[in-house]
């Protein structure tokens, strides 16, 4: 596993996603057994049954990035969110119903951003936001991000995303 060489990223549907479901359970099981997330297998499991859910989506997206043997280096995915989200329910303080307000379009909701560990600092992440959101017509994404996670905090400030509250865990 070297991070060195050329780094593919491509964007792909559900049902493709739903086909490469071993590359993002690696990516994300490699990411987030680290700091600050410490999730453990059965976190992982819980994760990728409702990523089976979720490739379904009509809307539903995603990207890869993978070296050029095939080794999965990172991965992000999302879709528009429903008019009957419970996103906006998560949050520790309520925002005007006009933030609120969903209908199918409004809003991606970009639910995973991860890279490998040897591959961080080569501008991986930022090609593959890029690659997901790439012809997205919302007018917002919407993401989140762990507290502690200083580095995914940063990324996103850099790319112009804002805090707008705190979920509950």
């Amino acid at each position: 596993m070297t991070p060195q060489g050329i780094i593919t990223v491509e964007r792909i549907d559900g049902s493709a996603a739903a086909q490469a479901e071993d590359s993002f359970r690696r990516v994300y099981a490699d990411v987030f057994a680290e700091p600050p997330y410490n999730e453990a297998a059965d976190d992982v499991a819980a994760t990728f049954r409702h990523f089976r859910f979720q490739t379904r989506r009509r809307t539903f997206r995603a990207a890869l990035a993978h070296t050029e043997d095939g080794e999965p280096v990172g991965m992000a995915y999302g879709y528009p969110l429903e008019p009957d989200t419970g996103w906006w329910d998560e949050l520790t303080a309520p925002v005007p119903d006009d933030m609120r307000r969903e209908d199918g379009h409004r809003t991606f909701g970009l639910m995973e951003l991860a890279v490998r560990g040897p591959w961080r600092g080569q501008g991986v992440a930022r090609r593959l936001h890029e690659a997901l959101l790439d012809g997205i017509k919302a007018e917002r994404v919407l993401l989140n991000v762990h507290p502690d996670s200083k580095a995914a905090s940063a990324a996103y400030q850099a790319w112009g995303y804002r805090k707008i509250g705190e979920a509950r865990p």
